[in-house]
């Protein structure tokens, strides 16, 4: 099996909110103190993330809200775009680089370079609608992969699984009209951004669940709910929106998942891949705020994905 390619950028550890702010850079360092700590780290092919290009943001975002978000980037300081969204002065590259990242690690999937792979990003994006920055979120960085897989590579239908405890509103609003992507996102609900539970067609794929769920409700969710459609749909390139703060450690959220529960909703997916995408798997890091749990998770992940 060839390697599993791992992205991140210098920028990512400088984009920040406040010390307050659960979206802080501790999160990367400890999903790199987990790799390392596993023997995980030396086994992935690693790339620096390029900066996304303003074509590659039009094709999911409308000009104005590119436009908005470089014009807020303060020089200076810290800049709140809504009460949990906040600019620094190394915001903007971040964002730049965890779109850019998100679409290079699709090219070295679809070139063959590598069999899968994660981007360990920050800010993250599922938030991001086609016109607002929202929820930590500026670009959305699964939804610009995802229309690159489409537009530059040719591809037909992409399928996106959103695992992150809260809804991935931002992917929905930019594909609702699209029938090339299926969306597949589980979540709690009644809760943050509190939309979701009623919206549905036959390629958003929504499934709310309700605070307290385990792994063995969510497993049985995932099964009846997501992987017939996604099966049906025949994806020719799959994308994890990959949030891990559905753990119960995670205080973020109130589900109860664990480190296993993510490792086999992992090898669910692959298995799909497998069968209609060769093996194509790209993953966006999206939310997960408890350090340890974070760390830990995606090194289950991670280790499923690089079959080791």
């Amino acid at each position: 099996m060839m390697q599993t390619a791992y992205l991140t950028h210098p920028s990512y550890l400088q984009h920040d909110m406040g010390a307050w702010h659960p979206e802080s850079p501790a999160r990367l360092r400890a999903i790199d103190d987990r790799l390392h700590a596993a023997h995980l780290h030396d086994f992935l092919a690693h790339h620096e993330a390029p900066a996304v290009t303003r074509t590659q943001l039009l094709r999911v975002h409308d000009a104005a809200h590119i436009d908005a978000i470089e014009a807020a980037a303060p020089t200076t300081g810290v800049r709140a775009l809504d009460p949990d969204t906040h600019m620094n002065p190394h915001t903007l590259t971040s964002a730049r680089h965890a779109a850019g990242g998100s679409v290079h690690a699709v090219d070295l999937v679809m070139q063959g370079r590598v069999g899968n792979a994660f981007v360990a990003c920050r800010p993250p994006g599922h938030h991001a609608t086609r016109n607002q920055a929202m929820g930590f979120c500026f670009f959305n960085n699964v939804a610009v992969a995802a229309a690159h897989a489409l537009e530059h590579h040719g591809l037909e239908r992409v399928a996106i699984v959103d695992f992150d405890v809260h809804h991935g509103n931002g992917t929905e609003d930019i594909f609702r009209d699209d029938a090339r992507v299926m969306l597949c996102s589980t979540f709690q609900h009644p809760f943050y951004p509190h939309c979701g539970a009623d919206t549905a067609s036959d390629h958003i794929v929504n499934v709310p669940l309700p605070a307290g769920t385990d792994g063995v409700a969510y497993r049985t969710a995932f099964t009846a709910r997501i992987l017939p459609p996604l099966e049906a749909f025949c994806p020719q390139m799959v994308l994890f929106s990959a949030g891990f703060d559905g753990h119960r450690e995670d205080d973020m959220a109130q589900f109860a998942l664990v480190e296993a529960d993510y490792a086999w909703i992992t090898e669910q997916v692959m298995a799909v891949a497998a069968r209609y995408a060769q093996g194509r798997i790209v993953s966006v890091l999206e939310g997960g705020y408890a350090l340890s749990a974070l760390g830990r998770s995606v090194a289950a992940h991670v280790k499923i994905l690089a079959d080791l």
